[in-house]
């Protein structure tokens, strides 16, 4: 019986981390707010790379909201701005496939391989000032899981947008030097 109890408290403990709100409020609790992110306290030594950054988290906050057509019209300038910018030509590729996609399920598939390229990018670029944050969500892609880049550490996931918004977990911050 020990066993049975120690494999469902870890179960417990690798699920995914969800507030819930013990208020009494008779509202309907489907709706969730989702806020854009703001990424005017970051800034780079680059313009070529706060436009890609500003590209990439206009993807993402339309992932979060699940917005299809956003995303595509999002996709569509990050793969312009990737083109421009030396060394992420292949990366643009995966920007076009979310702008061709035919629905938001595969656009999230393939914002995961963007994020992984995108992640490494900011990883080396020159920070002037404010944070980033690399987010995780351990549930996304199956099981697989999926990273981003986020401009604040609360947690928006734009691999379920709605359906669990709060999925995830700040993995690590990204500073200035």
């Amino acid at each position: 019986m020990k066993k049975y109890l120690s494999i469902g408290a870890l179960l417990l403990v690798l699920a995914c981390n969800s507030k819930t709100d013990k208020s009494v409020d008779q509202q309907d609790t489907t709706a969730h707010k989702i806020s854009t992110t703001s990424t005017t306290n970051l800034s780079f030594e680059s313009d070529s790379v706060q436009n890609l950054y500003n590209a990439y988290i206009g993807l993402k906050d339309a992932l979060v909201a699940t917005k299809f057509e956003d995303a595509k019209q999002k996709a569509a300038v990050l793969a312009t701005a990737l083109k421009n910018h030396s060394g992420c030509e292949n990366t643009a590729l995966i920007a076009n496939k979310i702008e061709n996609s035919n629905d938001i399920k595969s656009q999230r598939k393939e914002f995961t391989a963007l994020s992984t390229d995108v992640i490494a990018l900011f990883k080396h670029a020159e920070l002037k000032s404010g944070t980033i944050y690399v987010q995780r969500c351990p549930m996304a892609n199956n099981g697989d899981g999926g990273e981003w880049l986020a401009s604040e550490k609360k947690i928006q996931n734009p691999y379920y947008g709605d359906e669990m918004m709060e999925c995830g977990a700040v993995l690590e911050e990204i500073k200035t030097k």
